[in-house]
């Protein structure tokens, strides 16, 4: 039985439905030394900003049960250096690309857009308004509809380029955060970011964290995530890239059921660098067992 991976997400094909989370692949040229990165559906890079971030102090990854935390707080060369030293080697790999945007201003991410647009091999761009390790910027925008509504409607006004909007579960009702950005011209949404939690370290009786808060991430959020994609692929008309603690192709396929077109891989890739390869075999496994042809009968299928 022949079979179907290819997925449209807002227009732009991808050869199977897998990518990797932001920031947990830099822009893949580490992971190249092990995989064809070629094979992803698509590259999601670290995130860009408009000029050097430097980060949080240390320390500022801390394993726990079920996953990790972490606030690195989107350290980055800046635009230009992502351009000048990570884009000629995406241009090489057939695959999509998608560029994680991030700013402390609603400027700041039209200046990248605009930016980026300009730039042959840039397929997509992720609007990160969701990562609660920056004081500014960030998670404020995504965690209020009106602050996600402007900057979502900013960029969209700057580029032609598909602009998918990346949702944080720390909120009271996602179902209006969503809204407002497919509202505002998002193309498709990436869900979910990290949830926000601690650790303490016993002996010191500090917490583990310099910036005592971090993101928690992988399979210990992964039913949060699975929710959160479920809720809101019953009202937005958009693309859903699922994510949140997959590692197997029975997460991903739990999350395609859920509603999500496309899965990201995160955490898994820092245990295991050809995760994201073995989800793919995993979701075809799935697929010729079940006598699935088209990945996208799987699409919402349990709603």
């Amino acid at each position: 039985m022949g079979i179907n991976l290819s997925v449209n997400i807002a227009g732009v094909i991808w050869k199977n439905p897998v990518t990797v989370a932001s920031g947990t692949f830099g822009s893949g040229k580490e992971y190249a030394e092990y995989f064809d990165v070629s094979k992803l559906g698509a590259i999601t890079t670290k995130g860009v900003s408009p000029t050097p971030w430097p980060g949080n102090n240390v320390p500022r990854i801390a394993e726990t049960y079920g996953g990790m935390l972490n606030s690195i707080g989107l350290q980055n060369p800046g635009v230009e250096a992502f351009v000048n030293d990570d884009m000629p080697f995406l241009r090489e790999q057939n695959s999509v690309v998608i560029v994680n945007v991030c700013g402390h201003r609603i400027e700041e991410y039209c200046t990248i857009a605009r930016r980026l647009t300009e730039i042959k091999g840039v397929d997509m761009l992720e609007l990160n308004i969701s990562c609660p390790n920056v004081s500014e910027g960030g998670m404020a925008f995504g965690t209020n509809w009106k602050m996600t509504e402007k900057v979502v409607a900013a960029v969209r006004k700057v580029t032609d380029l598909p602009i998918i909007a990346k949702l944080s579960p720390n909120v009271t009702d996602i179902d209006v955060i969503a809204k407002a950005a497919e509202g505002a011209g998002a193309n498709a949404l990436s869900m979910i970011n990290t949830l926000m939690g601690m650790k303490i370290d016993i002996h010191s009786r500090r917490p583990l964290l310099a910036n005592r808060v971090g993101g928690l991430s992988g399979p210990a959020i992964r039913p949060v995530a699975v929710r959160c994609v479920y809720q809101v692929a019953g009202c937005v008309k958009i693309p859903i890239i699922g994510m949140g603690g997959i590692s197997t192709g029975d997460d991903a396929i739990e999350f395609i059921l859920a509603g999500a077109s496309a899965v990201a891989v995160g955490t898994a890739n820092f245990t295991n660098p050809q995760a994201a390869l073995d989800v793919i075999a995993g979701i075809e496994q799935y697929m010729t067992q079940h006598n699935v042809a088209d990945i996208n009968e799987l699409v919402g299928a349990a709603l």
